[in-house]
């Protein structure tokens, strides 16, 4: 892993994108189709998941922001849930790290970049772990912090990073726990690239399942999915090329390239 620095932080004031945590206007566009280039991203981002889901199964959606995965994950037992109050949630106010759900209640629950905003990533996977039935699957699409990623969070103030942090450290807080707008997108890689770590600490717990880098320039050039920003309007046929650029700079240059990174864990006991 190339790192600029080992800790970038910014206050919310020097935020560069746009309308930042506005979920009816995400809502809004998506439905209108504004920016088929979000559209291409967001079933990227879905669609894998299907491959560890089956149709008939439990499912959950933590952190759900806008509530897009409805449109790819077809399961009548799905529900999204969010810590907001918003009409299209169907389970309002949840707290990651403290559900008030059932234990052993879902086969599968869903995390789309939302653990880099947990205060307390341990906590939470603990949580996702008592709430799974055994040998349910927790689907993650989190932030890969590349060089790029970097650069690009340190031209546009947003979230930040912080690879300082102690992630094993279930008292200390990874972003702002009085701003759910807080993230460290270093938080994926101080949980999962330490795999020994990972092991020690949740090995009787969680066995990862899938593991592979995604995204750049389909999510470089989406205008982004709540925050906006920029972007070149493209075609689906353009889309595609871009798509299959992505694969081949992931492939062979992930610690510049890569921008998202998917997980899947599967609860083992």
């Amino acid at each position: 892993m190339f790192k600029i620095k080992e800790k970038v932080i910014f206050k919310m004031k020097l935020n560069r994108m746009k309308k930042l945590g506005n979920i009816k206007n995400a809502i809004k566009e998506f439905k209108e189709n504004k920016n088929k280039n979000l559209s291409y991203l967001l079933e990227k981002r879905f669609v894998w998941m299907k491959k560890f889901i089956n149709i008939n199964e439990k499912g959950l959606e933590v952190g759900s922001g806008g509530g897009f995965s409805k449109k790819y994950i077809l399961n009548k037992n799905f529900k999204i849930s969010d810590l907001a109050m918003h009409e299209h949630l169907d389970i309002k106010n949840l707290d990651g790290e403290k559900t008030g759900q059932k234990k052993n209640s879902y086969d599968f629950i869903i995390a789309v970049n939302m653990i880099h905003h947990v205060p307390f990533p341990i906590k939470f996977l603990d949580e996702m772990h008592r709430i799974l039935k055994k040998n349910g699957k927790l689907i993650i699409q989190e932030a890969y912090c590349s060089l790029i990623f970097q650069v690009i969070t340190i031209i546009m103030r947003h979230e930040g990073f912080d690879f300082t942090k102690d992630v094993w450290n279930e008292k200390l807080p990874m972003s702002d726990k009085k701003n759910r707008w807080s993230g460290n997108i270093a938080v994926p890689h101080l949980l999962f690239d330490n795999r020994e770590k990972f092991k020690e600490r949740f090995g009787k717990k969680f066995l990862i399942v899938h593991n592979q880098l995604s995204e750049f320039f389909i999510f470089l050039n989406s205008g982004g999915v709540t925050a906006k920003t920029f972007y070149i309007p493209l075609n689906f046929f353009i889309l595609k090329i871009l798509d299959i650029l992505d694969k081949f700079l992931i492939k062979f240059f992930p610690n510049i390239f890569a921008m998202g990174r998917q997980i899947v864990l599967k609860k083992i006991n």
